[in-house]
């Protein structure tokens, strides 16, 4: 049985690298609690002010992991669950790629690092 990640790397196609994070969304929750509410193995949970209709949710799914990872929302893209709050986001892995002290970063260390000084703040 295999169990599914929160964030993982996944090898694509094309050969790029592409992050995926697996999240649960709270829609229609007030601004005060807008943000990454927890981060499990499992799951990363969000909670979005932006009620379940017409993509307003989804476009603020986009906007509160972009915030949270610092990378542009034009890097993220929700490919599953556009209609559930059960939602798997992909995120281009050039944003993450950067070079320190001369090696490579580890990039699912990077992102999750960045989503728990998130949902602290």
């Amino acid at each position: 049985m295999s169990t599914r990640t929160a964030i993982s790397l996944v090898k694509h196609k094309s050969s790029a690298e592409i992050l995926q994070l697996r999240c649960h969304v709270r829609p229609g929750a007030s601004k005060a609690r807008e943000g990454v509410v927890a981060i499990t193995d499992e799951v990363i949970e969000l909670c979005v002010s932006a009620p379940p209709q017409d993509g307003k949710a989804n476009l603020a799914v986009l906007d509160v992991l972009s915030k949270a990872l610092g990378v542009p929302k034009s890097d993220l893209r929700i490919t599953h669950g556009l209609k559930s709050k059960e939602k798997v986001v992909s995120v281009s892995s050039v944003s993450f790629m950067y070079r320190h002290s001369g090696e490579d970063i580890d990039i699912v260390k990077s992102a999750r690092e960045r989503l728990h000084l998130s949902s602290s703040s």
